[in-house]
């Protein structure tokens, strides 16, 4: 079975089927499923737009509205997770997962589902200290502190899928787990992004959330994005008890961008007598029945239970009969229900209406889901009058430190709200790199520019790209869900086919220090792409007329994922 990654995804559905498309006429293959690693920008209408955290002029529709409001269908099975530039409203209806669309399924805050006898979780989000010991608390209308906030992950989530015992095939975060690039060839890591130099030496550079999740899950496979570079690494777990030491591949993936290094195909082994299409998982839903009293809608400070003596139950690990009860709750069948329905007015391009409130409404799938396993429905709670500007849920079995544990140090292993220094660093105006990153390609060459507008042209004139166009990444195989104590080898990926820009002037230190948040702001040397994918149609060509005045604001991401502003470092 053929499943096809892809890392920042930014509402380029159509680009990135067509490549797939072209990939599988090219290699004579069938991708079966593509897992997409977030910042997937489910916008169905133009009140999607005004909770997704954007800068304004990248607030455009893209092309998920056409599958969402059916002119198109997803020609493959599609799983992704949330990053932090999303329509929050629209995944927030499904919290515990759902369709977005016929043929496209988001994981939730976190999940865990199966295809085809494959175990596959992700969590949604990027990690935020100030933000991960509280619950999810926002609810539209955003204001532009939660417009941001929304999409920080929880420890909520956290503890949820530290529970799981089963083993899992593959997992999905946006962002990378800290210290993950310690596993592989952190040079020419650095010799691509080199402002991420300082949080590497200082290990700083990634979510501890996600190093925590690695450590307890030690899937087979792991995949990223966000930091819009192609990564690999590989992980020799510590042998847990008598069982033999588990490895992890690691791979982040780049965004969908000409020249990118944006997807890759995964050869997997699919599992005997296994269903066709998405399952749930017993296990996972065991897990949900079982959290769901700490469930939260409060901006207060919050720790999971633990083995203290102040909590009755601190194990929320799901027994067989646990796990047996919810199989009896679906009455024996695990299949995913494709109950997607339309929950928003559709949009008409040409009828636009800027003018659209954004939308906060219940959606079928998760009343239904909550409905059969008894789990509580957050937005409905809030988005119907149940609790007011995002305040107090309580419930039964609840411990909540509202009561001024806020300032105590978390006893929870991932709490590292002391490394955050900036108070909202969310507020930084940046240039967005993808418009630097094209202005970068025509100052490199003179007459570049020029060519590529031709290239382009010739590209949109073509039903496909020329033959030779793509270099097809070497393919990885996922191994049998026991994993063997010799560490498999590392994916050997074959050098890029295109010519490499040249690299621009180096910055000084103290030009990085007053330029502070863009992921590609060092001019992505050498930053290039195994695969060349659709160009971009000549319309969407950047004038330099077209130049915003707003300052360029570079990175050196000190701190990235605590006090640096990760969702515009993200894009």
């Amino acid at each position: 079975m053929k499943i096809a990654v892809e890392g920042c995804c930014h509402g380029e559905l159509d680009k990135i089927y067509e490549t797939i498309a072209f990939l599988e006429k090219k290699e004579e293959v069938k991708v079966e499923l593509l897992l997409c690693c977030g910042d997937f920008q489910a916008v169905r209408n133009e009140g999607d737009m005004k909770c997704m955290a954007v800068p304004a002029k990248y607030k455009t529709m893209q092309t998920f509205y056409k599958y969402y409001s059916g002119e198109k269908k997803a020609p493959i099975l599609t799983v992704f997770i949330g990053g932090n530039h999303e329509a929050s409203n629209h995944l927030q209806e499904l919290a515990y997962g759902g369709w977005v669309a016929p043929n496209i399924y988001y994981l939730g805050y976190a999940g865990v589902i199966r295809y085809k006898g494959i175990r596959i979780g992700g969590a949604s989000g990027i990690f935020k200290s100030h933000d991960y010991r509280r619950g999810h608390h926002e609810f539209p209308p955003y204001n532009p502190d939660t417009l941001r906030s929304v999409y920080h992950i929880r420890n909520i989530e956290v503890f949820k899928l530290k529970q799981i015992q089963m083993p899992i095939d593959i997992f999905m975060s946006h962002d990378w787990p800290r210290g993950i690039y310690r596993h592989g060839s952190t040079g020419e890591l650095l010799r691509k992004k080199k402002f991420l130099r300082q949080e590497v030496e200082s290990n700083t550079l990634g979510s501890p959330a996600a190093e925590e999740l690695l450590a307890h899950l030690q899937p087979n496979y792991w995949f990223s994005a966000h930091l819009h570079v192609k990564f690999a690494a590989v992980m020799q777990h510590p042998p847990k008890a008598n069982a033999a030491p588990r490895v992890t591949k690691f791979l982040s993936l780049d965004k969908c961008l000409p020249h990118r290094e944006f997807l890759q195909i995964v050869d997997v082994q699919e599992r005997p007598g296994s269903s066709e299409g998405l399952e749930y998982d017993p296990e996972w839903l065991a897990i949900l029945k079982s959290t769901n009293s700490l469930q939260r809608t409060t901006p207060h400070p919050w720790n999971p239970p633990e083995n203290n003596g102040l909590h009755e139950r601190w194990d929320f690990r799901p027994s067989e009969a646990a796990m047996m009860k919810v199989i009896e709750a679906l009455s024996g069948d695990l299949s995913i229900p494709e109950n997607f329905s339309q929950t928003v007015p559709l949009y008409d391009p040409n009828r636009p209406n800027n003018h659209l409130p954004p939308s906060c409404s219940t959606n079928p799938q998760t009343t239904e889901l909550c409905a059969t396993l008894g789990l509580t429905d957050l937005y409905a709670h809030v988005c119907q009058g149940g609790d007011e500007g995002g305040g107090r849920m309580m419930q039964a079995g609840e411990e909540d430190d509202e009561e001024g544990s806020g300032d105590e140090p978390s006893e929870y292993p991932t709490d590292t709200s002391g490394m955050s220094s900036s108070i909202n660093p969310d507020e930084i105006t940046i240039e967005d790199e993808w418009e630097e990153e094209e202005g970068e390609e025509k100052e490199v060459v003179m007459g570049e520019e020029k060519g590529e507008e031709e290239e382009k042209e010739e590209v949109v004139k073509a039903d496909k790209p020329p033959v030779g166009g793509v270099n097809t990444p070497s393919r990885m195989v996922l191994p049998l869900p026991k994993s063997s104590p010799s560490l498999p080898n590392i994916m050997d990926l074959p050098p890029p086919s295109h010519s490499t820009p040249a690299e621009r002037h180096s910055q000084s230190a103290a030009d990085r220090e007053e330029h502070c948040d863009e992921d590609d702001g060092d001019g992505d040397d050498g930053d290039v792409s195994a695969m060349r994918v659709l160009k971009r149609s000549s319309d969407e060509i950047e004038t330099p007329s077209s130049k915003s005045t707003t300052p360029k604001i570079k990175r050196r991401n000190q701190v990235i994922y605590t006090a640096v502003d990760d969702e515009e470092g993200e894009d």
